[in-house]
């Protein structure tokens, strides 16, 4: 009886690692064949013979290195040597057996090796028969390394005498078939076949995928079984898939004995995973087809970190934005990992690699690590870390010597997948998570297996990643791990704007952030800084979270690390400064993020990460202390004023006319209504909001301010729209509205100056260099939309068009969407300006700025959305820019900034000692040396 593929396997692998670095042909070649052939459980001598002499065509003797008539014929050369003259020569030996009468001995197969690689040749392949034998068109090749041997065993079946079946090429996994799946799922959702019942079923069809293309299963058992045992209509497949899943779940020794063969063959997988009861899911042919179509790809070949990331193709797309189904990649997983404590462990491993007994220590120390991922999705961050800390593990173990003669594998490896924790909302990815670190552990232990020459797999399933169905933030984090078992915090929270938050989301909000004052502003993310926060008091517990980027600038800074200081002492220990955010789901959404690390305990190897937009490479810096800001500096955070902190002109809102559009003109209006009433024009100015500004569009306003009641009323066409002002005022829910009916010839606010002014628009781009502002006369009307700044120099238009001012901008202005919405009281009147500048350096500024403005002269048909667009600037404007960049950088400091981090840095500096007084003290934790990962 022929051996089991597993057994084969485990003797390829062995054998692999027994023959590699094995060079010399003569000396060792023949002991390889008969050890080649023992993988398969056959004996060499009783089929195949070395040196079988072979007649050629000069007349002379050749001597094929091994001969199994009929079957095949093995050439080998010693290490190194050209495979391609080795094939020649054994094809020229299968024509001197055709020359020699001997056509019956010609075998199918030829194989030919020089240790480190073999090339398996089917001369008979299925679908080339048709052609003469010697075609070179006939043959069928497969090449690969000797470590590869194991998982190409299947093409080798006629050695041990198993039938041979043509295995189907596969292709690598990939969206269409994820998709494929995910239409499976509509297909059987839309049956009836629904909610945890179809999550569960899924889960168990992707492990049978998945079993199958790895060596849990034979290879294709489960495609076969589908072909060969179930109606083409699909009306039983259902039933079927219920038997195979019981048949799962049931060790050999207590199957049924008349079991059939087929289902026999299938391993016992256990761990929970087939244990349930599930009703019978009904099925169609499409729906059968679409099942068959998922087995003819890869899934061997799956990334973890895709694994998840494909999955959403299953889900529907409103759902995947409500609860924040952004798939983080592995490259910014492991840019988190390593942050948070791989690059630790690895610094650790190498102090140990010295001492065996320290080697030994810090083994059992990895295995001791607990992880906690609370908003877990498919899994990624868990995988990923799983993946990486089995790789240390097996470097480890091929240090120690006792690991080189353990004869059982599987007393080597101390980690499992029951250290991973994790908490997911929706069912569906929770149990992709659950099944996604049963394949990875099954990855890393055909890997531990290629590393010592046995095969190592853990099944049946004993344990399992503890992965909890259910909303965190209602959760208490405590029961599902408690703090003093945990290690580390991970995960990347939902990506939930606080605009797009749900009815059910924003009462998570108030649940977990309903008493921090102005936490209206605050996104959906930050909840999970508060649990953590939390969670990790009075712990040595690492947190790590990649968050969306307003959480570092803007409003919500101020609110949300302000209390996160205040309640839980929290220190930032690491951080990724804002990078693009990148899945590798289709139709993947466009985000910018940052990575936090942070403790309830304070460290002095503090890391700042930054990114160049364009390579996207990280630049590490120590820091001292990182503030809420991601740069160096202190935890102070800026906060709304109603004054500058400087001394500067004070800046206002425009106008709010409130007159439901009724004094209010397009250019049509105006001239429509000068038409009729001329004596109008003097109260017609021209109106601008923050568009009409930067897009220079013609907008008008009715500015009755100092018109008189008889001017009014000698205006039958104006008196119209005064009455409609009014109705509209009357008609308002709140009081003050309906009390401004008394005047409605006016705006509901009025800030006009009574001067020129600096016009600064409200909301601009972000992705110009500069907010663009400019100076306006006093007849302008500027709208709710625009700021004003009465009695602004050139200097002040200079400081406020600069680089300097724009860096500051970046870091504390609040987004409408992602462009800028400039505010008064957090960014005008926070802003640091210079000190004391000499009048040399104020000379300098205003003349800079002057250039600015006669740049922009010169384009006289552009708009300032033309020329202050990226890909259009003028050259004259972006070196003025830049001079005044420099002139406003040199009253800060004798030398020009390179960067805007360095600039923010120092402005934030001046900032903390401008508002010194104003900034009461706050406790912080006792300050102690990063911790060492010990390996003890």
């Amino acid at each position: 009886m022929p051996l089991s593929w597993n057994e084969i396997r485990h003797r390829a692998i062995a054998f692999s690692k027994e023959w590699t670095g094995v060079k010399r042909e003569q000396a060792e070649k023949q002991t390889f064949w008969n050890e080649f052939f023992n993988v398969f459980g056959i004996r060499r001598r009783v089929v195949a013979s070395f040196e079988e002499p072979v007649k050629k065509l000069s007349g002379d003797y050749g001597y094929i290195d091994l001969f199994w008539p009929r079957v095949v014929l093995v050439e080998h050369k010693s290490f190194g040597k050209d495979l391609g003259k080795a094939e020649s020569q054994a094809f020229r030996y299968l024509r001197d057996l055709a020359r020699e009468g001997r056509t019956d001995e010609i075998p199918r197969y030829v194989i030919v090796s020089d240790f480190a690689r073999i090339a398996l040749h089917d001369l008979e392949p299925e679908d080339q028969r048709a052609l003469p034998l010697f075609d070179n068109r006939r043959v069928a090749t497969i090449e690969f390394p000797l470590a590869d041997f194991h998982q190409l065993i299947h093409a080798f079946a006629f050695i041990p005498g198993y039938q041979q079946h043509k295995f189907e090429e596969q292709d690598p996994i990939n969206i269409e078939a994820v998709e494929i799946l995910g239409r499976l799922h509509d297909a059987l959702e839309a049956g009836g076949y629904s909610g945890h019942q179809l999550e569960r079923f899924l889960v168990r069809v992707l492990f049978c995928l998945f079993a199958e293309d790895t060596g849990i299963f034979e290879r294709e058992s489960f495609k076969l079984y589908l072909l060969n045992r179930t109606a083409e209509d699909g009306s039983d497949l259902g039933l079927h898939l219920a038997h195979l899943f019981d048949v799962l779940n049931t060790p050999p020794e207590k199957r049924q004995k008349n079991l059939d063969e087929t289902l026999a063959t299938f391993a016992y997988v256990n761990g929970e995973l087939f244990a349930e009861n599930l009703r019978f899911a009904d099925f169609n042919r499409d729906m059968r087809n679409a099942l068959l179509a998922c087995t003819r790809f890869d899934w061997s070949r799956i990334s973890p970190a895709i694994f998840g990331s494909l999955f959403q193709a299953v889900m529907e797309p409103q759902e995947r934005r409500q609860i924040g189904g952004h798939y983080t990649n592995e490259r910014d997983i492991l840019k988190l990992i390593r942050a948070l404590f791989l690059d630790d462990l690895r610094e650790a491993f190498e102090r140990a690699k010295s001492s065996k007994a320290e080697l030994r220590r810090f083994h059992r120390k990895l295995a001791q690590l607990r992880f906690l991922d609370p908003a877990c999705g498919c899994g990624n961050f868990l995988v990923i870390t799983y993946r990486e800390l089995r790789s240390l593990e097996i470097e480890i173990l091929k240090l120690l010597p006792e690991a080189q003669h353990e004869l059982d594998i599987q007393r080597l490896s101390l980690m499992d997948v029951d250290a991973y924790y994790g908490i997911e909302i929706s069912e569906w990815p929770a149990r992709i998570a659950e099944v996604a670190m049963w394949l990875m552990d099954h990855q890393m232990s055909n890997r531990l297996s290629e590393a010592f020459g046995q095969y190592f797999a853990r099944l049946p399933l004993k344990k399992a990643p503890i992965i909890v169905c259910g909303n965190a933030l209602r959760l208490d984090w405590k029961k599902i791990l408690p703090p003093a078992k945990c290690s580390y915090v991970l995960g990347n929270p939902p990506f939930v704007g606080k605009q797009f938050a749900t009815a059910e989301q924003k009462t998570d909000m108030e649940i977990v952030c309903g008493n921090v004052k102005g936490g209206g502003v605050l996104d959906y993310v930050t909840a999970w800084y508060f649990k953590a926060g939390a969670y990790i008091q009075d712990t040595r517990i690492m947190v790590g979270f990649v968050s969306t980027n307003s959480i570092s600038q803007g409003e919500q800074v101020g609110v949300l690390w302000n209390e996160l200081f205040k309640r839980y002492h929290l220190k930032i220990h690491f951080a990724h400064r804002t990078f693009a955010w990148a899945s590798e789901a289709r139709g993947k959404a466009h985000v910018h993020v940052v990575i936090i690390g942070f403790s309830a305990f304070d460290t002095d190897t503090k890391r700042i990460y930054d990114y160049d937009a364009d390579t996207e490479q990280a630049h590490l810096t120590p820091a001292k202390n990182i503030s809420p800001y991601l740069i160096e500096g202190s935890d102070v955070v800026v906060l709304s004023r109603s004054t500058p902190v400087s001394r500067v002109p004070g800046i206002v809102f425009g106008n709010m006319p409130n007159d439901g559009g009724h004094l209010l003109l397009t250019e049509s209006e105006r001239k429509e209504l000068l038409k009729k009433e001329p004596n109008a024009k003097k109260f017609v100015r021209p109106f601008l909001g923050s568009q009409e500004f930067i897009n220079g569009m013609q907008r008008w306003c009715l500015w009755l301010k100092d018109a008189s009641p008889s001017e009014i009323r000698g205006l039958p066409e104006v008196m119209k729209r005064v009455e409609a002002v009014k109705k509209h005022r009357l008609e308002s829910p709140r009081e003050t509205t309906r009390e401004l009916a008394k005047i409605p010839m006016l705006f509901g606010e009025i800030r006009q100056p009574n001067g020129n002014y600096l016009l600064i628009p409200s909301v601009s781009s972000e992705n110009r260099r500069y907010i663009p502002i400019g100076f306006m006369p006093k007849t302008v009307i500027g709208s709710n939309l625009v700021l004003f700044v009465p009695n602004a120099t050139l200097y002040h238009f200079g400081v406020l068009s600069s680089a300097m001012h724009m860096a500051w901008v970046k870091q504390v202005c609040g987004r409408l969407e992602s462009r800028y919405r400039y505010s008064n009281s957090l960014v005008y009147n926070n802003y640091p300006w210079p000190e004391a500048p000499s009048a040399k350096q104020c000379v300098a500024v205003e003349a800079a700025a002057q250039a600015v403005l006669d740049a922009r002269k010169k384009f006289p048909d552009a708009t300032l959305a033309d020329l202050y667009d990226p890909l259009a600037m003028p050259k004259d404007l972006v070196k003025a820019h830049a001079d005044l960049d420099r002139a406003v950088d040199l009253c800060y400091r004798p030398q020009p900034f390179d960067t805007d981090r360095h600039r923010v840095e120092q402005l934030f500096a001046l900032y903390e000692k401008l508002t010194a007084p104003l900034i009461p003290p706050t406790k912080a934790p006792a300050k102690k040396r990063r911790q060492k990962i010990r390996s003890d």
